[in-house]
């Protein structure tokens, strides 16, 4: 199966700048929802139940999100050190492994902003009262 499969040592190294930004972006999703929490904690209002829902939701994903993530880099990186010892279908394979893991990061991405357009709509429901 991994017979016909090369992969040369800059291929895994060109992930590295798009999985850098990605946990960049990450972070800062994290760091938003933080303040978010916090300021909602701190106004003393009482919270919607489906927004609490919504937030611990959204924690999950965004902390899976960033596992993921930081396992692809750290894929990544095992991959180029097999390539350079010269075991290329191992490394073959472990970058395979490292694109599934980047893939399921950006999947999870793509639920969480779904999450999170939903707690806007419960937002504005809420304004309409």
């Amino acid at each position: 199966m991994f017979d016909n499969i090369h992969v040369s040592l800059t291929t895994p190294a060109l992930l590295f700048p798009a999985i850098s930004l990605l946990l960049l972006a990450y972070t800062n999703r994290f760091f938003s929802l933080a303040a978010l929490i916090r300021n909602l904690s701190a106004d003393g209002k009482p919270i919607h139940t489906d927004q609490l829902k919504n937030l611990r939701q959204r924690i999950s994903i965004i902390r899976r999100m960033q596992e993921s993530g930081v396992l692809s880099f750290a894929l990544c990186v095992l991959c180029m050190i097999f390539i350079y010892i010269g075991f290329n279908k191992t490394g073959s394979f472990i970058f395979g492994c490292s694109l599934l893991l980047l893939l399921y990061s950006l999947l999870l991405s793509v639920i969480e902003i779904r999450i999170s357009v939903d707690a806007l709509n419960i937002h504005l429901e809420e304004m309409d009262k």
